[in-house]
C-alpha cells in the first residue's frame, strides 16, 4: 500500500514540476517566473524526500535539507535583485 501511495505521489509531483517548468519558460512576467522557480525547488525537495522514504535511506533527507537551504538563499537573492536591481548594497 505504501509503495502505491509513494508512486502516485511521485507521479503527481513530477506533473507539478513539469507544469512549473512551463510557467518558468512561458511566464507572463518576471515575478511569475521567480515563483515558478521557487515552486520547482519545493517540488524537487518533495521528490527527494519521497524517494528517500521509498529507499529507506537517511542520506536523501540530508540532501533535501541542503537543497532547501540553497533554494531559500537563491530565492532571497533573486527577490532582492528583482525589487532593487542589486543584490549587494
Amino acid at each position: 500500500m505504501l509503495s502505491t501511495a509513494l508512486s502516485i505521489a511521485m507521479g503527481l509531483f513530477v506533473l507539478a514540476w513539469v507544469l512549473n517548468l512551463g510557467r518558468l519558460i512561458f511566464g507572463p512576467s518576471l515575478p511569475d517566473r521567480v515563483l515558478a522557480l521557487d515552486t520547482m525547488y519545493i517540488n524537487s525537495i518533495a521528490l527527494i524526500v519521497l524517494y528517500g522514504i521509498q529507499q529507506s535511506s537517511k542520506m536523501y533527507f540530508e540532501a533535501a535539507m541542503l537543497i532547501a537551504l540553497i533554494g531559500f538563499v537563491s530565492t532571497v537573492a533573486v527577490a532582492k535583485y528583482v525589487t532593487r536591481g542589486d543584490i549587494i548594497e
